[in-house]
């Protein structure tokens, strides 16, 4: 854990020259200043990452995360517990959302196997990580021990290094676990002191009595394994998901090795309020991609101080927002790079009354 703690420890806020470098590059291109209004703001926080206000986009990595939950038991989704398994090889075949997504903006998707009941086979497309076989029922106790949570935090900052080391200039989270809206309402709740019955939503799309009997499987959870919303691990450990580890992990990595991170969707909204829970300037590294269509989700930005970028009434997961959003990124930063300034295009500037 001490390397961790290092790692977190040692995340330092973005750079104020840079990101003065990048205004002026901005206000120096061939438009009305502060026009492009929000394409301008990610653009700046993008070069500042970076540290290089020519830094462009290649390559780019989605990592979809996949565990189960033993939470599941209490029939908390409208989908069985093996569904997981099956949209698995759905994503290995290339026939999910997040691969035509993917696909359509250039992304490479790995799914990463961190706790599925299952023995998957070594195959192309599929990182295997597994810290366990799926949670346990947390309403009778811990949904993990501590120190699988911090394994789980360290799958996805070794994956972060890794895509350091292979030139990804940028990294989405997305993430498959049938039930995993419950364990991420939890860690809502406990970290806002909210109550579930105001942040709880349908997920998979679960009817008036199947929500009722959720909500109150959260106040249970939250009851039994009392989490304390000031260790941030011992939420993660106590009503959290392998997957949800990872997906803090790979978001705190992202932020050691400069690698802005897109982050998806409720699910991983969850597990970037761990990240920032552990260290707030971690957030500083994070671009928002959607607002999803779950109840809780807008509950997460009020209290993480953010907002997204789209707002298209999503709720799939998997990452699909997060390539989605790659795209507005990307735009913002090639007008950086690609537009002209006034005076190579001998246009004058505004004049000041």
């Amino acid at each position: 854990m001490t390397n961790i703690e290092q790692i977190i420890k040692d995340i330092k806020p973005l750079s104020g020259s840079y990101l003065e470098k990048a205004q002026q590059k901005l206000d120096s291109l061939t438009k009305p200043r502060g026009s492009l209004g929000k394409l301008e703001a990610i653009a700046q926080r993008y070069a500042a990452i970076k540290e290089n206000i020519h830094a462009g986009i290649k390559g780019k990595r989605i990592f979809t995360f996949a565990g189960d939950h033993g939470v599941t038991e209490e029939g908390v989704s409208a989908f069985p517990k093996a569904v997981t398994v099956q949209m698995v090889f759905n994503m290995l075949a290339g026939g999910a959302a997040i691969n035509v997504l993917a696909k359509y903006v250039g992304a490479e998707v790995l799914v990463v196997d961190v706790g599925v009941d299952f023995d998957f086979e070594s195959t192309s497309g599929l990182l295997i990580r597994k810290v366990g076989y799926g949670t346990r029922n947390f309403t009778k106790g811990p949904a993990m021990n501590r120190e699988d949570a911090i394994k789980a935090l360290g799958v996805g900052i070794t994956l972060a290094q890794q895509c350091a080391w292979d030139g990804i200039d940028v990294i989405g989270t997305g993430e498959m676990g049938i039930g995993n809206t419950t364990p991420s309402s939890a860690i809502l709740s406990v970290l806002t002191g909210i109550s579930p019955d105001d942040i709880t939503g349908r997920g998979t799309g679960v009817d008036d009595k199947q929500l009722r009997n959720k909500i109150e499987v959260i106040k249970r959870a939250i009851a039994v394994n009392r989490p304390d919303p000031l260790e941030p691990i011992d939420v993660l450990a106590k009503v959290g998901g392998y997957e949800i580890g990872a997906i803090a992990g790979l978001i705190v990595g992202g932020a050691c090795w400069r690698i802005p991170v897109v982050v998806d969707g409720f699910i991983s909204t969850a597990g970037a309020m761990i990240a920032t829970a552990m260290n707030p300037v971690i957030g500083e590294y994070i671009f928002y991609s959607h607002l999803s269509a779950e109840r809780g989700h807008k509950r997460m930005f009020e209290h993480l101080g953010q907002e997204p970028i789209l707002s298209l009434d999503m709720r799939l997961g998997e990452g699909t927002g997060g390539a989605i959003a790659m795209t507005i990124i990307e735009g913002a930063v090639k007008i950086m790079n690609e537009m002209a300034t006034f005076e190579s295009a001998c246009v004058d500037r505004e004049t000041k009354s």
